[in-house]
């Protein structure tokens, strides 16, 4: 059985989201997505079989203040206007295919950060609320998001502890897999000021997860090349964009957008019957 998986990024995802409307286009349906962040949020439009949301979304609402702007802090203590992008964007202005989605026999797991443990969590995208709950968890980045609450348990960006889950996806008996990256090939991520600044913030409440927070970089180096070794294995296929298409996380050029995400689709079709042969 084969499994995609989804690496986040914020608006990085959208190159993601032109593989996966690549791979609806062409009736490619994997049975397991999994995946962190703003990958695996965009990875419900593709559980739901809508093409272009993700796209049309971001390339009408990038500047909208209401969906990111320093204004949302005051209302949601968040960078991101998280009523308008979990709640009114889905319910309404781009109404999510609940019907769909449910119907669809996928399994879709959504990488967590649990606040108390400095553990990840897999939480079932079936079980998805209204509000968006758990999509608000994965994409929590500390002090751009609160903590977020499910379920009686506090949450942050899965990507903290599992920014690309190829193991998790392995457990779960998973030996072939699509794996959606965001960063061009030989990126390696170094320890950021943010999350230093972070471990202190969190250090006195939530003491878990200041180990997370300043070896992530390690834990995502390790991964990539973990990564990487399944494909030289023949057991994985990793699409990523390159330098001259790649974006910032908070991207404010619609045209670089629209490339990457354009660079994504033709890059997925052209792997497009390497890719079905992981679904035999």
């Amino acid at each position: 059985m084969g499994a995609l998986i989804l690496e986040g990024g914020t608006f990085r995802p959208i190159f993601s989201s032109g593989v996966m409307d690549a791979l609806l286009d062409t009736g490619v349906e994997f049975p397991y997505v999994i995946g962190v962040s703003a990958g695996i949020t965009d990875g419900f439009s593709y559980a739901s079989k809508q093409t272009r949301r993700n796209y049309d979304i971001l390339m009408n609402h990038r500047h909208d203040k209401r969906y990111v702007g320093l204004r949302n802090y005051i209302s949601d203590k968040s960078l991101f206007g998280l009523k308008f992008a979990y709640e009114t964007i889905p319910n309404d202005l781009y109404p999510f295919d609940w019907e769909t989605f449910l119907k669809n026999p996928i399994e879709i797991k959504v990488g967590v950060t649990n606040v108390e443990t400095g553990q990840c969590e897999y939480l079932d995208g079936k079980k998805l609320d209204q509000q968006c709950t758990m999509l608000k968890a994965t994409c929590a980045i500390p002090f751009a998001f609160p903590i977020i609450h499910l379920n009686g348990k506090g949450y942050y960006d899965g990507g903290i502890c599992d920014p690309i889950p190829v193991r998790k996806a392995m457990a779960d008996g998973h030996e072939k897999m699509l794996i959606v990256l965001t960063r061009p090939k030989g990126y390696r991520k170094k320890l950021s000021r943010a999350n230093v600044l972070a471990s202190r913030r969190l250090k006195k409440r939530y003491p878990h997860l200041v180990k997370p927070l300043l070896t992530r970089h390690e834990l995502y180096n390790e991964t990539l090349a973990y990564c990487e070794q399944l494909e030289q294995e023949g057991k994985a296929i990793i699409l990523r964009p390159t330098e001259e298409v790649q974006i910032d996380s908070f991207e404010k050029d619609l045209d670089k957008i629209d490339r990457i995400y354009q660079f994504g689709y033709q890059l997925a079709m052209e792997n497009m019957e390497s890719i079905k042969k992981l679904l035999l």
